[in-house]
């Protein structure tokens, strides 16, 4: 492992004189004056990046003899926490901050303006919208899904370098909560003294995991970021199970789901690791549990009584206070499908409603429309089925509620559609609302083993989704936030590109959002919108998503017709509704137009622009191939209620379109992608290697199956 310690020893009063070229966009010298008393590691965080910037923009000292003073102030009676006020007059920029955190997104605010090439620092005033603002970050080691591809991320995610420069992604673009997941985090964090037998690492290999826990948790409350060790329940270590012959899915790591051991043995070690914890890393904040998988058997009121006889008793028997996040039940029933009930709500309403150890509101977690929120803006269901409102009716005292806003349908190409975020805040933040969640299961944003060609930028793989990050954090801080400020770092990026990657990145990333909103799938493995694949009707296994399945499909979005319904109606419009062949058309239109917005750019050798273009080309097409399908699935459709051959033509018709956009995605995609692993693609299949060349053989064979039947073999399909 490799680390790194943050020198905090600056001077209290810090005045320096940077000489800066403004990306070369100036042709005179520009000077500035930082000048702070604060000795917060938050404010010295923001002065640092600020430098860190004029020193790669240096220039020597010209005749230029402006001098811009940047003065930082801290006030809490007039700003809330993580608020900031930039206050420009003449040659003095005031940053006056709520808190420490406040001031650094300040100085960080003045660092973004200045990399536009502003000499004249914009006045601003932002309040944070919501305070909770989180990314979930599932770790290697541990993990709840067990594969070579998620292993791959191991030495990266045990390398401080890596998490210096996510923490200060996260910082720049106002995440505030770092939320770490995985099976049973205890073993590589505590050592216990009653049950040494669970960890089998040597005092030396302990110590160098507790060092990078350390400065983990460190470098992020040094970036005002709040970090939270979440587990599933009830797994333990490997060695402490053989030791004690208990929870046999802690041993074989087969699976993720089964039989709840709620031995006492099994409890009393669980308080040790929650007490050990605590105590041994005072810059960790808080812990996050879940009611699920490893409880099988078990009912709800054994399941929150386990809870509170572990977890909440060994944060109570702590020298400290932690925060807590309480995912909510993810069964109703004994078993660890998904599934809710009213009743469940209203005990986890009850235990929350005591639960008065903890530091803070209490968080609870639930997922917006299951594994896919990259979806409907509209609440559908949650894990499991339908969300009451027994969470918040009547109104809690003593925990807020934040939606998990999960991505398992996008990993490789890039993302970016502010509209859609604005708008789901706008439906979905209520007074008991204090925030999101967004990450994924299947993915680990760590090492970059996507990018195949020499020359792009990106060391690990969450910055090859840096507009993803952008959008996601800053509208969670700000709604307001304009358009013009992510076309301003599309522009500092791709000099003269920004507004056409911006406009036509926004366009094309709708594309995913309408698939899942259209296909309405469940758990993780269901959808991959990304390639085209998910579970059909028949036997669990990642395929392409089928003409016949799509056919008969209800979609998630309430305002989608599906195609059996709109067929079965005339094919009538309905006010308020939109026809699958509307919902189409649309889909062609801002495909095309996207298509057409970076035709002219030209990429030159300028590999990151190159792999810009190509994804929100890929995009296009893969939305066209969705648009020319859903046409054909209508016809198909038609023809099995009237068996008049001319929709039977249709269908063909449009699915040897959808076939030929598919050759275009793979065109553009097979010159920057390799085959990589993914996690979905390796369910209930011979191989976990994607890329859309390999699905072409499915798009070629499902056309093929269609101009091969007549229509008695259709209705016998049917």
């Amino acid at each position: 492992m490799k680390f790194i310690q943050k020198n905090l020893s600056l001077p209290i009063i810090a005045s320096m004189l940077l000489f800066l070229c403004i990306g070369c966009k100036k042709e005179s010298a520009f000077t500035i004056n930082i000048q702070n008393t604060i000795n917060s590691p938050q404010v010295l965080h923001g002065i640092d990046k600020l430098t860190d910037f004029a020193e790669k923009n240096t220039i020597t000292i010209a005749d230029n003899d402006d001098v811009l003073i940047i003065k930082t102030v801290l006030d809490s009676s007039a700003l809330k926490t993580e608020a900031f006020l930039i206050n420009s007059s003449d040659k003095l920029v005031t940053v006056t901050g709520g808190d420490a955190t406040g001031i650094m997104y300040g100085l960080l605010d003045i660092k973004e303006q200045l990399a536009s090439g502003n000499r004249t620092i914009e006045n601003k005033e932002q309040t944070p919208s919501l305070a909770f603002r989180a990314l979930k970050f599932n770790l290697p080691w541990e993990a709840y899904r067990s594969s070579e591809t998620l292993e791959a991320h191991t030495e990266t995610c045990k390398d401080t370098l890596f998490w210096r420069d996510f923490l200060d992604m996260m910082a720049e673009n106002r995440f505030n909560k770092l939320t770490l997941w995985n099976l049973h985090p205890f073993s590589r964090m505590v050592k216990t003294k009653k049950y040494p037998e669970a960890c089998s690492l040597s005092d030396e290999e302990m110590k160098t995991w507790e060092t990078l826990w350390h400065t983990l948790f460190r470098m992020a409350k040094d970036r005002g970021i709040e970090t939270y060790m979440v587990n599933w329940n009830i797994f333990v270590s490997k060695e402490f199970a053989e030791h004690h012959k208990v929870s046999p899915i802690s041993i074989k790591k087969e699976t993720h789901v089964g039989v709840g051991d709620t031995s006492r043995v099994v409890k009393d070690y669980m308080r040790e690791c929650v007490r050990a914890t605590i105590d041994k890393y005072p810059d960790l904040t808080g812990l996050g549990i879940t009611l699920g998988e490893g409880m099988g058997g078990m009912t709800a009121e054994e399941r929150e009584e386990w809870i509170l006889e572990t977890v909440v008793e060994g944060a109570r028997q702590a020298e400290r206070t932690i925060k807590f996040i309480h995912r909510v039940p993810l069964s109703a029933g004994t078993g660890s499908g998904g599934s809710t009930d009213v009743s469940v709500e209203k005990l986890t309403r009850r235990t929350l409603d005591t639960l008065t150890c903890f530091g803070g509101p209490i968080n609870i977690e639930l997922k917006f429309n299951w594994s896919h929120g990259h979806s409907t803006p509209k609440l559908v269901k949650v894990h499991g089925g339908e969300l009451k409102d027994t969470y918040w009716n009547p109104m809690p005292e003593n925990y807020y509620l934040a939606w998990m806003i999960r991505n398992e349908d996008f990993f490789i190409l890039r993302w970016g559609q502010p509209d859609f975020i604005r708008q789901h805040m706008a439906e979905n933040v209520h007074p008991y609302v204090n925030g999101y969640y967004v990450g994924s299961e299947t993915y680990i944003p760590a090492k970059d083993f996507i990018t195949s060609l020499e020359g792009a930028s990106a060391n690990y793989a969450f910055e090859r989704q840096w507009m993803f990050y952008k959008v996601w954090g800053h509208l969670l801080y700000n709604p307001n936030t304009p358009d013009a400020y992510f076309i301003q770092a599309f522009e500092n990026r791709f000099p003269n590109n920004g507004k056409a990657l911006f406009n036509a990145q926004t366009q094309a990333s709708k594309v995913p959002l309408v698939i899942a909103s259209y296909w309405n799938a469940k758990w993780d493995f269901t959808l991959y919108s990304e390639g085209m694949l998910g579970f059909n009707d028949g036997p669990p296994a990642v395929k392409l998503l089928s003409l016949q399945t799509l056919a008969n499909r209800t979609p998630m979005d309430p305002r989608y017709m599906g195609i059996k319904e709109f067929v079965d109606s005339g094919k009538k419009a309905v006010l308020g509704k939109i026809t699958p062949i509307q919902l189409a058309d649309s889909l062609s239109t801002f495909c095309n137009g996207a298509l057409k917005i970076v035709q002219p750019i030209n990429s030159g050798t300028n590999t990151d622009l190159l792999y810009e273009k190509s994804d929100i080309q890929a995009w296009a097409y893969l939305g066209l191939y969705f648009s020319d399908k859903l046409k054909s699935a209508v016809a198909y459709q038609e023809y099995l209620k009237t068996e008049e051959k001319i929709f039977y033509q249709e269908a063909v018709m449009y699915l040897e379109g959808a076939t030929k956009n598919w050759s275009k995605l793979v065109d553009v995609t097979k010159p920057v992608y390799q085959p990589v692993p993914i996690e979905h693609k390796g369910y209930r299949v011979k191989s976990n290697l994607f890329h859309w060349s390999i699905v072409q053989e499915e798009v070629e064979a499902e056309l093929k199956w269609l101009k091969a039947l007549d229509l008695k073999s259709i209705k016998e399909l049917n």
